[in-house]
C-alpha cells in the first residue's frame, strides 16, 4: 500500500525521486511507473498504479457509449493521463502542464493513498489537510468496518 507522506525536490530538469516504498510497492505489482492525471476534487496529481486505471476504463467502458458523461470521463481522466516510468534512480519526470495544475515549483510532497498516492505542492496540502480532518471527523460514523461471519 502507499502508506505515510514524503517531501522530495525536483531536479533542474523536473526529475523528482519516488520515494522507495511507493517504487518497491508498484515494483511488487509489476510496474516500472505510475499513471497519472490532475486531480478532479483538489490541486494536485492523482497518481496511480497501471490496473487502478484500466479498473476506471472499464468502469467508464460500461457506461452507454452514447451517453455523454462516457465522453465526459473518458476526456477527463484517461486523456489527461500519462504514464511516467522511473529512470535508473527511481526519478519520474512530470510534466509542466501537471505541475502546473497542482502548482508545484520545485518541492513536492507525496501522499499515501491506499491504493494510490497523490502529489502535492506541500503548503496547499497542509491547507487541505486542517480542512480533511475536520471534515473526517464529523463523517467518522459513515466509515464503518464490514463485518465477518466467521470470526
Amino acid at each position: 500500500m502507499f502508506l505515510s507522506t514524503y517531501q522530495n525536490k525536483l531536479d533542474k530538469k523536473g526529475r523528482v525521486s519516488v520515494p522507495a516504498s511507493f517504487r518497491s510497492y508498484l515494483s511488487n505489482l509489476g510496474y516500472n511507473g505510475v499513471i497519472c492525471f490532475p486531480s478532479f476534487n483538489n490541486s494536485c496529481i492523482e497518481a496511480w498504479p497501471q490496473d487502478r486505471i484500466e479498473k476506471i476504463s472499464n468502469t467508464i467502458d460500461s457506461l452507454n457509449p452514447f451517453e455523454e458523461k462516457k465522453d465526459y470521463f473518458a476526456t477527463s481522466i484517461l486523456s489527461e493521463s500519462i504514464n511516467l516510468q522511473f529512470d535508473n534512480e527511481g526519478r519520474i519526470l512530470i510534466t509542466t502542464k501537471l505541475l502546473k495544475h497542482a502548482k508545484i515549483k520545485n518541492i513536492i510532497l507525496f501522499v499515501g493513498q491506499g491504493k494510490t498516492f497523490q502529489i502535492w505542492e506541500p503548503a496547499n496540502f497542509e491547507k487541505f489537510k486542517v480542512t480533511a480532518k475536520r471534515k473526517s471527523n464529523i463523517h467518522r460514523a459513515s466509515l464503518k468496518w464490514e463485518r465477518q461471519l466467521n470470526n
